[in-house]
């Protein structure tokens, strides 16, 4: 069988998220956590280094003590000329070395301070650079100073950092749908050719095989599959052997046994003409025996007629016919009009009438063998289709023999099993099929009977797709 590519399907999608979010996930928890970590590293190092410079410069500014306002401004210049920006707050106010580094100063960082601690706090002014601030007490002094870091370029860094790692998850996120994808193929590719080998062999292609490839799980499945389809398609073989040696037997048999039963009908007239004139314990053995050679040419008759269904060797002869004029003509001729009522319109048919007289005729006849009471046959239309309903009044059928009505030789029980060959329906429903029509039945236990015969009015269509008519596409419910 052809390893054709499986077509998209919803377990292939689904195994490829999964892949995808179990390695989005990952990447992200990744990502996010060693940006965190390291983000938490530099800043951290920053304050240490602001904080031990901080240090020093307050060892320096403790020179200038005391601080009058010359020394003050002295102390602003100096620093700011050594290139770092400083803040320095008395009791009154604060002066910045350099008006474009003077963030506000946080009440928190204030109170460290002036607890002589050392402090520090971040700023981010809403225009200008992100700030840090470290500040202590001046040696000596009461005034603080404050010593104010630029972290722009870090925390640039860390931007970039984010951003590279976030392009880096993007990509990973990538990969792992392509890589989900195609594992998801080539791991699904054996379930999508086993799903197609199944199904073929459900249409009937029992050389349907897979291929064996490696030693894995699933070769172990083709393997197994192989073997069943092997079996499988022995078994029917088998089947249809037995099948067929059945359908000769049968032929045979019937073959065989018409000319003695014709021989046995033909002594059972002259003995049913001569019954009168024989002894009463005589005759009622002589009735016996004719109804049993009736019984037995009856049966004949059937296998014969099954035997030709069989092997196809049954003609159509399809003209026009008024079903419901035949119905009537059935009725009356087999002796039914006081236990048959015939209802219905004249519609137009082209079938076979032999035929569809033998499908009637079991029908009516198995309804008013087994029935009971009044049986009721109708004709009608049904949009393009002509439909004959047989409805009885009896015990009814149980829902568990309707699956198996139709088989042959097959008979419900003791109270619906008469003098039949168990034949008769068979015949009726292989008949209708040629016809290209549908027989349905319906039964409660204890409300009766409806066997529903379906013909297409326009007669069996030929060369063609098999005829599907309007109430067999309906739901039938037993």
């Amino acid at each position: 069988m052809a390893a054709d590519r499986v077509p998209p399907g919803r377990l292939r999608r689904r195994l490829t998220i999964a892949f995808v979010l179990v390695a989005g996930v990952s990447a992200g928890v990744l990502a996010g956590g060693s940006y965190l970590l390291l983000r938490e590293t530099r800043l951290d190092a920053s304050v240490q280094q602001a904080a031990a410079d901080a240090r020093y410069q307050l060892v320096l500014a403790g020179q200038f003590a005391p601080l009058t306002e010359q020394r003050r401004a002295e102390l602003l210049r100096s620093f700011e000329g050594s290139g770092r920006h400083v803040l320095l707050a008395g009791d009154e106010d604060v002066r910045a070395s350099n008006p474009a580094f003077a963030p506000a100063l946080g009440p928190a960082l204030r109170a460290t301070v002036a607890g002589g601690q050392l402090g520090y706090e971040r700023s981010a002014p809403s225009a200008g650079p992100r700030l840090l601030v470290v500040g202590g007490r001046i040696p000596g002094s009461t005034s603080e100073l404050y010593v104010v870091t630029v972290e722009e370029d870090l925390l640039a860094d860390l931007d970039q950092l984010r951003t590279a790692l976030l392009a880096g998850w993007a990509l990973v996120v990538l990969a792992a749908a392509g890589i989900g994808h195609h594992l998801a193929r080539r791991t699904l590719e054996p379930v999508g050719r086993a799903s197609r080998a199944a199904r073929a062999v459900a249409e009937g292609l029992l050389a349907t095989r897979l291929p064996v490839r490696g030693r894995d799980e699933f070769s172990d499945w083709a393997a197994s599959f192989n073997g069943m389809a092997e079996a499988l398609g022995a078994k029917i073989e088998a089947l249809s052997r037995a099948q067929a040696r059945e359908r000769r037997f049968t032929a045979d048999v019937a073959h065989e046994l018409r000319t003695p039963v014709t021989a046995l009908v033909a002594a059972a007239s002259l003995l049913r003409d001569h019954t009168d004139q024989l002894p009463a314990d005589a005759r009622r053995v002589a009735e016996l025996l004719v109804a049993d050679v009736i019984r037995l040419r009856r049966l004949v008759e059937d296998l014969m007629e099954i035997s030709r269904l069989d092997a196809g060797e049954e003609p159509l002869a399809l003209r026009p016919v008024d079903p419901l004029a035949l119905l009537h003509a059935l009725v009356a001729s087999r002796g039914w009009a006081d236990r048959v009522s015939v209802a219905g319109e004249p519609v137009p048919l082209r079938t076979d009438p032999r035929r569809l007289e033998r499908v009637l005729a079991n029908l009516v006849g198995n309804a008013v063998e087994h029935g009971g009471g009044d049986v009721r046959a109708t004709v009608g239309r049904d949009g393009p289709d002509v439909v004959f309903d047989v409805t009885d009044h009896g015990p009814g059928i149980p829902a568990a023999h309707l699956p198996r009505i139709f088989d042959r030789f097959y008979k419900v029980d003791a109270a619906r099993s008469g003098p039949g060959s168990g034949l008769g329906l068979a015949i009726a429903h292989e008949n209708t099929r040629l016809l290209g029509g549908h027989l349905t039945v319906r039964s409660e236990p204890g409300l009766g009977t409806r066997f529903r015969l379906t013909l297409p009015s326009a007669g069996p269509a030929t060369g063609s797709e098999p005829y599907e008519p309007a109430a067999a596409r309906r739901e039938e419910t037993p």
